[in-house]
C-alpha cells in the first residue's frame, strides 16, 4: 500500500476516534465556570454578529484578555446555534479535529515518518488531559489559538522551503491571528527556532541550504555532498554566525509577542487575577512551578483523577519538595543534552514542553489554581514528539518489532480512548463536574461555591446553601458565597443579615458588581431608595452592560417619580437583553401612563 493511502486511512482513524470519545459532547450543558462570561451572560456576545459586537471584541479587555477572535467566535455560535449548548460544544471538537490533523500532517511532510507521526497526533486527539481543552465551552481560546499555532507551522514549513516576503508575511499573518486568540502564542517564535534546529535541519543556514534552496531560495538545486566538513558548511553561510539569521528572522514574530504579553498582564490585573508578591510570594511561586514541571508528565502517564481546578497549594510545598522535583529536572536536561547529538528529537520535545509551559507555569499567577489540565494542550506534544520517536528508536532492534510497535501503540490508545470516554462524560453538567471535583480534590472552596449556585439553579436550595457554608469555612473572603448566601437569606425575609454578607462582599472585592445590586434590591426593599439607586449605579459603572442594574435602578428612579429618567434605563437594559422581559414589562406600563 502507498503511503498517500495510509496518510488516508491514518486520518480516517484519527477522525474517527475522536468522534468515538467526543461525540457526547453534543449533549452537554454550559458550565456555570467561565461559561456565563463567555457566553451566557455576555450580552455582546449573545446578541450574535454585529457591529457593535465587533467594535466591542476589538476593544474589550473582558476576562482578563485581549481576545478579540476568541470573541467573534463566539458571537458566531450564538448567530448559528442561539444559547443551544450542544453547538458551542461541537464547534470545539470541529477545531481539535482540525488540529489534530494539521499536527499529524504536518509531522508528516517534515519529518517523512509516518508512524511516529500519527502516533504523536493519536495522542493529542485522545489524551484524556485534553478533555479540558474540548469539553469546556470557555476554552474555544485553547483549541482555536492552537489551530493557528499549528497553521503558522504550516506557513513557516512553507517558508523554509522556499523562502520569500510573501511566505514569510503568512506566517506573520498566522501568528498575529493566534495572539488574537490567546496569548500563549507568544512562545511560539522559540518553538520555530528548536523546529529549524529538528526536524527542518535550518539551524546554520549554510551550504547545505544553499545548495537545497538556491540563492536566496529561489530555487531547488542538488544537495551537497555528505563528505563536506561541518567547519565549510558553517563558514559558507551567509549571516556568517550560524543561526543569526534564524534569530533575526523572527524578530518581528518576537516583537509581536512582547506586545501581546504586556497587553496580557495589563489586561489581567485590571480584572484583578493577577497575584502580587505580598499575596503569593517568589519562593511559593518556584516551588510550585517546580512541582508542577513534574506533576504534567505523570498525569500523562497515568491520567486520573483529573479536576476542573487544583487550589494552588501556596506556602504548603516543603523545601524539599521544591528541591527533589528541581533536582529531576535538572538530571532529565542533562540526560536529553547528552543524547541530542543522537536524538535531537529528544532537545526538541523537552524544550518544546518547558518553554511552551512558561506563560502559565505560576512565575506570574494568574487565577487560584495551582496547575490545570488545559495548560498541557499545546506543551504536550513536546513530550509526545519524545515518545513517538522514541518508541522507534528504541524497538529499532527487536525482533518483530514491525508489529510489536502498532500492537503496542494501540493497546495504549485503546487504553486511553477509554479514559477520555468516561472523563467527557465527567463535564456533561455543572453538578457532575463539580461533585467530581470535590471528590477528587477535597477541601476546594471556589468549586464549593459553584455547585452550590448550580444547586440553586435547580431548585436545591438546602443543599446549596451546604455548599455556600462550606465556601466561606473554607476561605472567610470568599466573595461570591457571602454574596449567594446573602441571597438565600434575602429569600428567607432576614433583610439585616443578608445586607450585612453583600456589604462584606463588596469590602472584600470592590469590583463586585453583582454583590451590589444585590445590596441595592435590599436596601429598595427597605425602603431607602436613594441608598439603593447609589448601589445599582455603582453596579453599572463596573459593568456597563449589567441588564439588571439598569433594570432595577429604573424602578427605583420610578418609585421617586422619576419617569423619564426610569424609562431611559429600563429603555437600556432591553437594548442590552432583549429579551428581558421583566424590563420590557415595566417600560410598557410606564410608557402606557403616558409623559410625566
Amino acid at each position: 500500500m502507498t503511503k498517500r493511502r495510509w496518510k488516508i486511512i491514518a486520518c480516517i482513524f484519527l477522525v474517527a476516534a475522536t468522534l468515538a470519545v467526543y461525540g457526547e459532547v453534543r449533549n452537554h450543558q454550559f458550565i456555570n465556570l467561565d461559561d456565563g462570561a463567555y457566553v451566557l451572560e455576555n450580552p455582546a456576545v449573545r446578541k450574535g454578529l454585529t457591529l457593535e459586537g465587533v467594535a466591542w471584541a476589538c476593544t474589550t479587555l473582558h476576562a482578563g484578555y485581549w481576545m478579540p477572535l476568541t470573541w467573534l467566535s463566539h458571537m458566531l455560535d450564538c448567530q448559528v446555534f442561539g444559547l443551544s449548548p450542544g453547538g458551542h460544544h461541537l464547534t470545539n471538537l470541529v477545531f481539535h479535529i482540525a488540529n489534530t490533523l494539521l499536527l499529524f500532517l504536518w509531522l508528516q511532510r517534515a519529518t517523512g515518518a509516518l508512524g511516529p507521526a500519527f502516533l504523536v497526533a493519536a495522542l493529542f486527539a485522545l489524551h484524556p488531559l485534553h478533555v479540558e481543552s474540548v469539553a469546556w465551552v470557555a476554552e474555544r481560546k485553547d483549541v482555536l489559538s492552537t489551530f493557528f499555532w499549528l497553521l503558522t507551522m504550516w506557513a513557516y514549513l512553507w517558508y523554509g522551503e522556499r523562502r520569500g516576503w510573501g511566505r514569510y508575511l503568512l506566517v506573520v499573518l498566522c501568528f498575529s491571528l493566534g495572539l488574537m486568540v490567546k496569548p500563549m502564542l507568544v512562545t511560539l517564535p522559540f518553538v520555530l527556532l528548536l523546529l529549524d534546529y529538528w526536524p527542518l535541519n535550518r539551524l546554520g543556514l549554510g551550504l547545505e541550504v544553499i545548495l537545497r534552496q538556491g540563492p536566496r531560495g529561489r530555487g531547488p538545486l542538488p544537495p551537497p555532498p555528505d563528505s563536506l566538513p561541518q567547519k565549510i558548511v558553517m563558514r559558507m553561510s551567509p549571516q556568517g554566525v550560524p543561526g543569526r539569521g534564524l534569530v533575526r528572522e523572527k524578530m518581528p514574530l518576537l516583537v509581536l509577542s512582547a506586545l501581546i504579553s504586556a497587553v496580557a498582564i495589563y489586561a489581567q490585573k485590571e480584572v484583578g487575577a493577577l497575584a502580587q508578591l505580598g499575596e503569593l510570594p517568589l519562593s511559593s511561586r518556584v516551588a510550585t512551578s517546580l512541582v508542577a514541571y513534574v506533576w504534567y508528565p505523570l498525569k500523562m502517564l497515568w491520567p486520573s483523577p483529573l479536576a476542573v481546578l487544583y487550589p494552588h497549594p501556596l506556602d504548603t510545598i516543603s523545601l524539599w519538595q521544591a528541591l527533589g522535583t528541581g533536582l529531576a529536572l535538572a538530571l532529565i536536561s542533562l540526560g536529553v543534552f547528552w543524547q541530542t547529538r543522537r536524538h535531537p528529537y529528544l532537545l526538541v520535545g523537552w524544550l518544546w514542553y518547558l518553554g511552551t509551559l512558561v506563560p502559565v507555569i505560576g512565575l506570574v499567577q494568574v487565577g487560584n489554581q495551582a496547575w490545570a489540565d488545559r495548560f498541557t494542550y499545546v506543551p504536550l506534544i513536546g513530550l509526545f514528539i519524545i515518545a513517538a520517536w522514541g518508541l522507534r528508536d528504541l524497538t529499532a532492534a527487536w525482533p518483530g518489532a514491525r508489529w510489536l510497535r502498532p500492537l503496542g501503540a494501540g493497546i495504549i490508545l485503546a487504553a486511553l480512548m477509554v479514559c477520555t470516554w468516561f472523563q467527557v462524560r465527567v463535564w456533561r453538567d455543572s453538578v457532575t463536574l463539580f461533585e467530581h471535583t470535590l471528590g477528587v480534590t477535597g477541601d476546594n472552596p471556589v468549586i464549593h461555591n459553584n455547585l452550590g449556585v448550580a444547586l440553586a439553579s435547580q431548585g436545591k436550595k438546602e443543599q446549596a446553601f451546604f455548599h455556600f457554608i462550606e465556601a466561606l469555612r473554607l476561605n472567610p473572603n470568599n466573595a461570591r458565597a457571602r454574596n449567594r448566601m446573602g441571597e438565600k437569606l434575602v429569600a428567607q425575609g432576614k433583610m439585616e443579615e443578608a445586607v450585612a454578607l453583600f456589604q462584606r462582599a463588596v469590602k472584600i472585592r470592590p469590583d463586585f458588581g453583582e454583590a451590589y445590586n444585590n445590596l441595592g434590591k435590599v436596601y429598595a426593599h427597605q425602603g431607602k431608595i436613594d441608598q439603593a439607586r447609589a448601589m445599582f449605579q455603582k453596579a453599572i459603572d463596573l459593568d456597563p452592560n449589567f441588564a439588571e442594574a439598569y433594570k432595577n435602578l429604573g424602578l427605583a428612579l420610578a418609585t421617586q417619580g422619576k419617569k423619564r429618567e426610569a424609562v431611559e434605563m429600563l429603555e437600556k437594559a432591553v437594548r442590552i437583553n432583549p429579551n428581558f422581559a421583566d424590563a420590557q414589562k415595566m417600560l410598557n406600563m410606564l410608557k402606557a401612563q403616558g409623559p410625566d
